[in-house]
């Protein structure tokens, strides 16, 4: 991991307006089942979903990047509310610039989360690289901040709860859910 110290990795933290997400990995395990009759399953982890609700709330906007094309990606994003979604791009680097001119953002405004080669290009870009615990090697090198969960299974909320904290916005999150 690139070692930055508190206050480098705060700074580039509080910089930070979108959450974009790589799927295959990061929102699932990353493990296809196939149906006897051709339907495919994905299974998405619902505290991610809470942690990407979390994040909106405290005004850091999502977006999704994925390589794959797929009906249960288009449905869990619309049930999450996460407008940009971009399916069917190998080139994540592209695909994330493409973006970040669409919404007219900077990349240093933007955190990238993936978890294998496809996504190394968009890590090293981005304005904060997260991994989750079992992503590959080279991006675990580039990452600025890698969770204790593996993809499917958290590590979106991790990540999320970790970007709110470091921009100052978590107490007042769960001062929400006191009230």
């Amino acid at each position: 991991m690139p070692t930055l110290d508190a206050a480098a990795l705060q700074q580039r933290a509080a910089a930070i307006r979108w959450l974009v997400l790589d799927v295959d990995g990061v929102l699932t395990d990353g493990r296809l089942w196939y149906g006897n009759s051709g339907e495919e399953l994905k299974a998405f982890d619902i505290q991610d979903g809470l942690g990407i609700k979390l994040l909106q709330r405290g005004g850091i906007q999502v977006a999704v990047i994925t390589g794959r094309q797929s009906q249960l990606v288009a449905r869990r994003t619309g049930e999450l509310g996460i407008t940009r979604v971009t399916q069917g791009r190998e080139d994540k680097l592209v695909a994330l610039r493409e973006l970040c001119a669409s919404i007219d953002t900077p990349l240093d405004s933007v955190a990238y989360m993936g978890d294998d080669l496809p996504d190394l290009s968009a890590l090293m870009h981005a304005g904060l690289a997260l991994v989750p615990a079992n992503a590959r090697p080279e991006l675990a090198a580039v990452a600025h901040y890698q969770t204790s969960r593996c993809g499917g299974n958290g590590a979106v909320r991790e990540a999320g709860e970790w970007l709110l904290r470091a921009t100052g916005r978590w107490d007042a999150i769960v001062e929400a859910y006191r009230q």
